[in-house]
C-alpha cells in the first residue's frame, strides 16, 4: 500500500498529519504537485513535482496508483478515476469516496460547475476547521488499520 497525495491543494495541517502516518507505519507517502513542496526528510515520504498544466498531477496519480493504495484528494474527477481502478480515495475533510456516493458527487459538482458558468453566484466550500481535521485523522486511521499488515 501507498499514500497518494494531491499536494497542490491540500492543506498543510492534513499534509502534517500524512506525514507523522507514513513514519508510524511505515509507508509510502508520494506527494505529487506541480510545484516543490517542503516536505521532511524520511525513507518513507517522497515528493513528485510535475510540469504545470491542467490535471498533469492528477494524471501521474492515475498512471502509477495501484488498488491496494490510498489517495487524498478533494478533486472529485480524480477521485472517480482512482476508485475505477480499484484504490481507495478520501477527502481532506475524511470523506470516504466509494463506488456508492462517486457518482453522485460528480453529478452535483457538474451541477454547480453549470450553475457558476450561467453566472448564478455560488458558495465555496466551508472553511477547514478542527473538525475536518480530526474526521481526516480518524477516517486515515481506520484505513490503515484496515490495509496495513
Amino acid at each position: 500500500m501507498r499514500l497518494w497525495v494531491d499536494a497542490d491543494a491540500c492543506p498543510n495541517v492534513i499534509k502534517t498529519i500524512l506525514f507523522r502516518a507514513a513514519e508510524r507505519v511505515q509507508i509510502p507517502c508520494i506527494f505529487v504537485a506541480n510545484q516543490a513542496i517542503s516536505i521532511p526528510p524520511s525513507k518513507w515520504i517522497e515528493r513528485r513535482v510535475v510540469s504545470s498544466g491542467f490535471d498533469v498531477a492528477d494524471n501521474y496519480i492515475v498512471e502509477h496508483v495501484e488498488p491496494a493504495d490510498l489517495v487524498i484528494t478533494a478533486d472529485i474527477p480524480l477521485a472517480a478515476e482512482v476508485i475505477d481502478k480499484g484504490a481507495l480515495a478520501v477527502n481532506p475533510r475524511g470523506e470516504l469516496y466509494s463506488r456508492e456516493n462517486i457518482k453522485q458527487r460528480l453529478a452535483m459538482r457538474d451541477f454547480m460547475e453549470q450553475m457558476r458558468s450561467s453566472g448564478v453566484q455560488t458558495d465555496g466550500p466551508a472553511t477547514f476547521n478542527q473538525q475536518d481535521r480530526m474526521a481526516f485523522a480518524n477516517t486515515l486511521d481506520k484505513l490503515l488499520a484496515q490495509r496495513v499488515p
